[in-house]
């Protein structure tokens, strides 16, 4: 079936090129090849990318946005200062520069505000609904406007009120942010929905390569990458099979190819997809075309700070630093976890011991499940949690083995018949997990983590044992990407992308989005 879906999609394609050429498909290989007199690279030909409409359309909704988040913010410090101070409007009314107080109100601050924005790089397609990069941006702007605020005034010799300015400067970031934020939401829900508003990307390389990075970008449909077709760089050998969920060509130049498939994106997987040179004229021929180039590095998994490019005499090197997992950022991550456990547990005591009552009315038995796991550094710890199963739980589970729905070191079962009717209420909104602060406040866990596992310290092998650089945590990258959904190779991959890219921005992340998982009742069984 899934042969048949290619054959029909590659013959599909095929009628969308012009009559003048005559591709074929060998259904044999399953690839698509050029014609027979193939397509002269030329440098002087620069075919021009399909316009994103969608881009367009969210980059004038992102600067309307923005122009009335200015305005808003002007509006409401000047309320609020009119509020705080009632002859603060009249005393310029009477002064006779109310026009030009209104002006600046109304127009120079939304428009400065603007100004600042595009020099900041925030309408870059690059970083349209990318997130801490967008945001990181905003902030950036914001930055550059409280300089040029401070600049203006001391050159014209202004005496501004700096608690004005100050304000005027702190609401902006701040009603920008939420509006960045919730556009971005709406871009992601749409991308996920019908699949629009992304970007159509055409795979170079080797099929392994490529297949791994359509793998990687289809798996989150609302990072708007949707390729739509394969290039390989060589012909399949004599009796091999190709078989893709898209596309796949051989023999194409690329350029020419991208405009008839109406992509706007190229990208290049793996090391042997293409040599220097012809990376070099390929990014040559894209001049002016609109299209851009992806380079995927070898290097998978690893984001953010630990990444650098460095040039030397023309070469661009790929400097990958080592994982942060210790230091003073680690310090003040222990810090805040158990100041944040002892809160939590002083401000949710009444909920917690609500629990506690439901539990013991309602089944027979302690309220509290403890269990050994393996945490930091392969040391053992007793859990604490909320009891969601019978008394009789551990007596039952060789019985239901052969029921497991999960693999790896895991044991899960949708429908467990072990768990309480309560203990599914609990585990669908993760309040099982609450006790945990208390591991928390010990230092045997942290907020955010790979999640400890009830196994042997000998059951941790390979790469799997760097789970145990960090502390485990209540919630993690696992937590909010499937929870019980995901297999094991996903929970492992996930929790090993954390330990290698942690930081404290990351942690406010993961505890952020954690909220509307655990609302939403993803993957919680």
């Amino acid at each position: 079936m899934r042969e048949r879906n290619v054959v029909s999609a590659q013959t599909q394609l095929l009628s969308t090129v012009a009559p003048s050429q005559s591709p074929s498909f060998d259904p044999d290989l399953g690839v698509i090849t050029p014609p027979s007199n193939g397509m002269a690279r030329s440098a002087f030909a620069r075919p021009v990318a399909p316009r994103a409409r969608w881009r367009r359309r969210y980059l004038a909704c992102l600067v309307l946005i923005d122009f009335v988040t200015a305005l808003g913010a002007s509006r409401t410090v000047v309320a609020l200062l009119d509020e705080a101070d009632a002859g603060f409007w009249d005393q310029r009314v009477l002064g006779g520069a109310v026009s030009a107080f209104a002006l600046v109100t109304n127009l120079v601050v939304p428009l400065m505000w603007m100004t600042v924005l595009v020099a900041a790089g925030a309408y870059d397609r690059r970083a349209l609904g990318r997130g801490t990069e967008e945001l990181k941006r905003v902030a950036r702007a914001n930055v550059a406007m409280a300089a040029t605020v401070s600049f203006l005034a001391l050159g014209f010799k202004k005496d501004l009120s700096r608690a004005t300015v100050a304000a005027i400067i702190l609401t902006l970031l701040l009603y920008t942010l939420v509006t960045r934020a919730l556009a971005r939401v709406v871009l992601r829900r749409i991308r996920r929905v019908s699949q629009r508003a992304s970007q159509k990307v055409l795979l170079v390389g080797r099929l392994s390569d490529a297949m791994a990075v359509h793998e990687v970008v289809t798996r989150n449909p609302g990072a708007g990458l949707r390729p739509i077709a394969i290039h390989l760089p060589h012909h399949p050998r004599p009796g091999e099979r190709v078989t893709a969920p898209v596309p796949v060509y051989v023999g194409w130049d690329l350029v020419p190819l991208v405009q008839q498939l109406g992509a706007d994106t190229i990208a290049v997987c793996g090391p042997a997809s293409l040599e220097s040179y012809e990376l070099r004229k390929l990014a040559w021929q894209l001049e002016g075309t609109g299209l851009d180039l992806v380079v995927v590095p070898q290097v998978t998994d690893v984001t953010g700070p630990r990444i650098h490019v460095r040039p030397i005499e023309g070469l661009p090197l790929l400097n990958v630093e080592e994982p942060t997992i210790s230091g003073l950022s680690l310090l003040v991550k222990s810090m805040l976890d158990r100041v944040t456990a002892l809160v939590g547990l002083v401000l949710l005591s009444p909920l917690l011991v609500g629990i506690a009552v439901a539990i013991k009315l309602t089944d027979p038995g302690p309220v509290m499940f403890r269990q050994t796991r393996i945490g930091h550094e392969g040391r053992a710890f007793k859990v604490w949690k909320f009891r969601t199963m019978y008394t009789d739980a551990e007596q039952r589970l060789e019985a239901l083995r052969h029921r497991n729905e999960s693999d790896g070191l895991l044991f899960k079962i949708k429908d467990d018949p072990r768990v309480t009717p309560i203990g599914r209420h609990l585990r669908g909104l993760s309040l099982d997990e609450l006790p945990q602060l208390i591991n928390v406040l010990k230092g045997e866990m942290s907020l955010v983590g790979p999640r400890p596992l009830p196994t042997e310290d000998d059951d941790y092998r390979g790469d799997v044992r760097r789970r145990l650089l960090v502390r485990p945590g209540i919630t993690g990258l696992w937590q909010i990407s499937g929870r019980s959904d995901l297999t094991w190779e996903d929970a492992v991959r996930l929790d090993l992308h954390y330990v290698d890219n942690w930081s404290l921005v990351y942690d406010l992340g993961i505890l952020w989005r954690t909220a509307s998982v655990v609302l939403a009742r993803r993957g919680a069984y």
